[in-house]
């Protein structure tokens, strides 16, 4: 997901303390719920799960990183994707097809009795549905929690909400959000804490990505940013062969996008996806409005309806200052 930029951009983040991201933050949600949903698992891979079988990691990721986010300050507001462009639909069915082939490979590796394989393959296989997109946008409005639907691209419409000033930042662990134009990009915060990767226990902070520094410090523009990305791939078209940011870097700052486009990739219009990257479709009449929450919604929904802990959910609200029942959201900040 999203565009390998990691390499040039490395000595653009910076880490940033949880006290310093105070006010209000565009989430792009399907990434953080991709996340949840990858992360929120069982030893042997397996996601939460109701006495039903229907998967709650997602709901436990809102519930428990919304509180987080209030304690520190932040004020989120998910942004949701809406109908992809019709040169997406590639990359799409590619993405089915990975996770589909992660799922047979986590019921292999637990037929095996290998665990650690089966948890691998298991995060790969995580996938968004209705069903999941329905429920965290009802528990989000129980927890009084603004939600926007996007036209198209939630980062773009996120990067937007940050140009408009209706936003400080956005929040995602992609790289596209900077080729939408956000100015600022704040990364790690739905996946921060501690985390074991290949065996090792790390620590995930917050870091922030500044636009205009990335742009000043390599000496390029907006333009030629997203040509890199073009280079190396989209979400909107496979990179060319060979060619890591480091190398799209180079050919950019000599001038040889064009020529190098003809020759690796000339079935790719650099111009339609640059147009896209530039000028995506974005709602403007959109409505940010903080409420109070609802404490009996949330419970019959959590407890009632999906199994949770009716201590953990009390200790959540508690948490969100909405065990009262007399504070709204606003009155955080």
């Amino acid at each position: 997901m999203g565009v390998a930029l990691r390499d040039i951009l490395a000595d653009y983040k910076t880490p940033v303390a949880w006290e310093s991201l105070a006010g209000t933050a565009a989430v792009d949600a399907h990434n953080a719920i991709y996340q949840f949903l990858s992360i929120i698992r069982q030893p042997d891979g397996t996601p939460l799960m109701d006495h039903r079988g229907r998967i709650t990691s997602h709901l436990s990721g809102i519930l428990f990183r919304t509180v987080n986010f209030l304690e520190k300050g932040i004020k989120p507001v998910f942004v949701f994707d809406g109908k992809p462009p019709e040169f997406k639909r590639d990359t799409l069915a590619q993405r089915h097809l990975v996770r589909s082939e992660a799922g047979t490979k986590w019921q292999e590796a637990l037929d095996r009795g290998d665990l650690k394989e089966a948890y691998k393959h298991a995060r790969s296989s995580s996938r968004i549905d209705a069903d999941v997109i329905q429920t965290s946008q009802a528990l989000l409005s129980l927890l009084g929690l603004p939600w926007i639907q996007a036209p198209s691209e939630g980062e773009a419409q996120a990067a937007f909400m940050v140009l408009r000033g209706d936003a400080r930042y956005v929040v995602s662990q992609d790289y596209d959000t900077l080729l939408f134009g956000a100015p600022t990009l704040v990364r790690n915060l739905t996946v921060s804490g501690k985390r074991k990767v290949h065996g090792r226990t790390l620590t995930v902070s917050p870091e922030r990505i500044v636009l205009s520094e990335v742009e000043r410090g390599l000496n390029l523009t907006r333009e030629q940013l997203i040509q890199i990305g073009i280079l190396v791939g989209t979400d909107f078209n496979p990179g060319a062969r060979g060619i890591g940011p480091r190398t799209a870097l180079k050919i950019v700052q000599k001038g040889d996008f064009e020529h190098v486009m003809q020759e690796k990739l000339p079935d790719t219009d650099s111009g339609e996806i640059m147009e896209f990257f530039l000028h995506p479709p974005v709602a403007t009449d959109y409505s940010m409005e903080w409420r109070t929450a609802d404490q009996e919604g949330i419970r019959k929904m959590l407890c009632d309806g999906y199994d949770f802990s009716p201590e953990r959910i009390e200790k959540a609200l508690g948490g969100m200052g909405a065990g009262s029942g007399q504070r709204t959201l606003d009155s955080w900040f």
